[in-house]
């Protein structure tokens, strides 16, 4: 097992892509702090890794607010004696007015929003996991940014930037950390097929399968093998990095 004896945070794991990798966390051996704002969704997630024989716990978090970042990892070092992996892929898509608009007509509270959620809300990840991995020797993160931390369409700006963001967050920790012994990488997946997606009609999926060569929407299984990896000492001579999963999307 790639992570015996390890324990890892996921933040979003109530659901899709989060799910996903608290489930490859758990098969490689991990205790797996389950993190979401969705209580049902979590402890769904924390249900199946038990019924796997794997050991989780669920802890209720929304990433936009500090308090309850530090909450979070407090619970997985008491629970578990330490903090070794934190992969922060909580975030949203669009904001309070369920639309997308052109940059000029975006709301302040759409901007907000997204910029709390997906930019501030891995910055308090960092802020609280990166004391935990150094008492605990080391260890990696794994920020889930976007395709479009490196691309950008229209109608999604304040999405664009805060994983551009994202993007930015995660080199300027890995620098820093680096010689501590902390690695810090990012993901970018293309279109997943995730409840992110549910307000897509069947006509619009059909067009997003086609955005890729590949030609069909990715799995999160798939995004969390590449985030496994990241975070096992397979990947031990890696950080900073930025590794697309898209399908071939940002080939083209």
């Amino acid at each position: 097992m790639q992570l015996k004896d390890k324990t890892a945070l996921v933040t979003g794991a109530g659901s899709g892509i989060g799910r996903a990798i608290a489930l490859a966390f758990a098969r490689e051996g991990a205790n797996v702090v389950v993190a979401d704002v969705n209580d049902e969704g979590g402890q769904g997630t924390v249900g199946l890794i038990a019924s796997s024989g794997g050991k989780a716990i669920y802890q209720h978090i929304d990433v936009s607010r500090p308090e309850e970042q530090l909450a979070a990892v407090a619970t997985a070092t008491q629970v578990f004696g330490a903090l070794h992996i934190a992969c922060n892929n909580a975030g949203i898509s669009i904001g309070p007015s369920g639309s997308y608009q052109s940059l000029a007509d975006v709301s302040l509270e759409d901007w907000s929003r997204l910029i709390d959620v997906n930019l501030s809300g891995v910055f308090y990840g960092l802020r609280a996991q990166i004391p935990a991995l150094l008492k605990a020797g080391g260890g990696a993160i794994v920020n889930v940014a976007s395709v479009m931390a490196q691309a950008a369409r229209p109608g999604i700006g304040p999405y664009v930037a805060s994983k551009h963001g994202v993007l930015g967050l995660t080199r300027a920790a890995a620098v820093e950390y680096a010689s501590q012994g902390v690695r810090v990488n990012a993901v970018g997946p293309g279109y997943i097929d995730t409840p992110i997606l549910s307000r897509r009609t069947a006509a619009e999926l059909n067009v997003i399968k086609g955005l890729s060569p590949i030609g069909r929407l990715g799995r999160p299984e798939e995004i969390a093998e590449a985030v496994l990896w990241l975070s096992s000492e397979r990947a031990s001579f890696v950080t900073g990095g930025y590794y697309p999963v898209d399908g071939g999307f940002l080939a083209q």
